[in-house]
């Protein structure tokens, strides 16, 4: 395990890292040509050089332009798109019951449109998940659309996700949607097979990376560690702009965010990789914003998929460039016997309505909505819950700063309950209760929620299939080699950062009370019911003192919502960096809305504007 002492991440941002004997970092310049039959050319060691992929999607709905901005922006192998989340699922499968012959992303078969002549006369290969619930659907409308333009490319598309026939054979209940997240094998016999554009169901997000440095490399399925260094790889670009400035916590530091390039994985060989983006684009490529990215929604040391189990805990990070980071060092091991499947439901119907507190007597006004509008059900809904925003200023210059928001949510199996019987209630104290009473917007009828579990079924019981581009279809085999999944041991925890003494001088002085963001980062987000936290330091002298002060304990005090909630840590070194599992603080996932943030998108930014002790030589 190599140390935060050792680590090329502690490598000054202003000192370069020179490649390894042997390496050759490619750049814009030298960056793989394609040999005229989409076969990139070979280094003179006879290793092909490196395949550069680039991603043009984070989800449904990210930027529509971004996809010819990719194509046209500078040179490319692949171009990816992920567009799949586990909200996507939901949706999807609320258009599928509309129309059967829907359930993909539409929005990819528009961008497609504009964009297909383009990657086929540059040679650059379409590979995307965007198929959703119905690849072979989308497949064939790419096919329509290309002979409507007068265009010829080869088609594939890769199924056997999709569970939802078998759910109760394979005891996953009754869901809306079931898919299991398959690998990249298929995409890369596909690509193998000569496909121009490949669309896919529910693969692994990185996997849309992977398929394709798996087939260009000619990886064997027991190559774990190369595996491993492309899903990293895949991780960090999937999200998007993520890895290039967005969401990023110190934003300040980024010099363009008007119009953030799009991210892009150069990987080589061994299964290294350069992680930057087109030239003349805006946002940045740093040490911490691929750290950010690298630290999202990654649930421990142990990052499992169906192809291989990466290391999170082996990742070596360091600068080769401008905008140019370098990716080594990753270990992989063999993936888990079970593939995890993505389950949606609709949980039931949900409504809500804020009140609008304004004033003096504020806590008495809540008191006496709550017991009112209770007492005017005439049947209680099955979940009811009520939260007061305290934003109020005393003597306030403004009635918006005079005002909290008291929020009443209600969630029932049956849309009547949760729908006109309590907007009926709510409405109807309107000239009858606290003064001052209004509120933003009148509670309309109920819609649904959904909800989202993780079910998992043995990897022999899923038909992972790629129907290739001349209608032949194989069969995809699971890994032949499987390692059960436990947690990793924490890595090791660096040594404390000694108290300074100086004669005279209080203890409390050689430390400053201030927001934890003065000197950590941290990124967010939801892994179904649970938030996964994130949070880097940016020096080996910070992280002597964060590894030991950044305890379970210390993270529920800062976050008291998370008190009676399970909380794990997990130790990075390499990364200078703590990941911590929130179980249950998002309910029964995003789709329920069971809290107003609730893909924990801004919980790594509270916790940074938190208060906690800071040793004075950290500012």
């Amino acid at each position: 395990m190599t140390t935060p002492e050792d680590t090329k991440a502690s490598t000054p941002a202003s000192t370069p890292d020179v490649p390894e004997e042997g390496e050759q970092e490619s750049t814009q310049a030298d960056a793989p040509e394609s040999a005229g039959d989409g076969t990139p050319e070979q280094t003179p060691e006879g290793l092909r050089k490196p395949i550069r992929i680039g991603n043009a999607s984070g989800f449904y709905g990210d930027r529509f332009s971004a996809f010819q901005e990719m194509l046209t922006g500078g040179p490319l192998d692949v171009l990816t798109g992920d567009y799949l989340a586990e909200l996507t699922m939901l949706i999807l499968g609320r258009d599928r019951l509309k129309d059967p012959s829907l359930g993909y992303a539409k929005t990819f078969l528009k961008q497609l449109e504009s964009g297909l002549g383009e990657a086929l006369d540059r040679g650059v290969k379409v590979v995307s998940n965007a198929g959703g619930l119905n690849p072979a659907g989308l497949a064939g409308a790419i096919q329509e659309l290309a002979d409507r333009l007068g265009l010829h490319p080869k088609i594939a598309y890769v199924e056997g996700d999709d569970l939802l026939p078998r759910a109760k054979e394979l005891d996953l209940g009754q869901p809306l949607t079931a898919n299991a997240y398959l690998g990249a094998w298929g995409i890369a016999e596909a690509l193998q097979a000569g496909a121009d554009i490949v669309v896919t169901g529910r693969v692994t997000d990185a996997s849309v990376i992977v398929g394709p440095a798996a087939a260009h490399h000619g990886w064997k399925r027991t190559q774990y560690d190369e595996l491993a260094g492309a899903v990293v790889a895949g991780h960090v670009i999937e999200c998007g702009c993520q890895a290039t400035g967005g969401n990023y916590a110190f934003f300040n530091e980024i010099r363009d965010l008007g119009h953030l390039g799009f991210p892009i994985a150069e990987i080589h060989a061994d299964g290294s990789s350069v992680i930057t983006k087109h030239d003349g684009t805006g946002g940045a490529v740093t040490l911490d914003t691929v750290k950010a990215q690298l630290l999202y929604e990654i649930t421990g040391a142990r990052y499992a998929g169906p192809d291989v189990t990466a290391r999170m805990d082996s990742v070596e990070l360091s600068e080769v460039g401008p905008d140019r980071i370098r990716i080594s060092g990753v270990e992989g091991e063999p993936p888990p016997p079970t593939y995890k499947v993505s389950l949606n439901a609709v949980g039931g119907f949900r409504n809500e309505v804020d009140f609008v507190l304004t004033g003096l007597d504020l806590e008495a006004k809540a008191e006496l909505v709550q017991r009112q509008l209770e007492r005017g059900l005439r049947r209680r809904p099955a979940e009811l819950k009520w939260s007061l925003n305290w934003t109020e200023q005393p003597n306030a210059e403004t009635e918006e700063q005079a005002s909290v928001l008291l929020k009443c949510t209600v969630k029932d199996p049956d849309p009547k309950v949760a729908g006109r019987a309590f907007s009926s209630a709510a409405v109807e104290l309107a000239l009858a209760s606290y003064p001052g009473f209004h509120v933003t917007a009148p509670p309309g009828d109920a819609a649904p929620y959904g909800v989202f579990t993780a079910g998992y079924v043995d990897a022999g019981e899923v038909e992972h299939v790629v129907v290739l581009p001349d209608g032949s279809r194989k069969a995809i085999e699971p890994s032949a080699e499987t390692q059960g999944l436990e947690p990793a041991e924490d890595g090791p925890l660096p040594m404390p950062l000694p108290q300074l003494v100086a004669a005279g001088r209080p203890a409390r002085s050689l430390t400053r009370e201030v927001p934890l963001g003065r000197v950590a980062g941290a990124r967010s987000g939801d892994k179904g019911g649970d938030a996964n936290v994130g949070v880097w330091v940016r020096s080996e002298t910070a992280w002597r003192w964060f590894a030991h002060t950044m305890t379970v304990e210390k993270f529920r005090e800062l976050l008291p919502e998370t008190q009676d909630l399970s909380v794990t840590r997990h130790v990075l070194p390499n990364l200078w960096a703590l990941n911590f599992v929130v179980g249950g603080l998002l309910g029964e996932g995003v789709a329920s809305q069971a809290r107003f943030d609730p893909q924990a998108k801004a919980v790594g930014e509270w916790l940074r504007s938190r208060y906690i002790d800071v040793p004075e030589v950290l500012l």
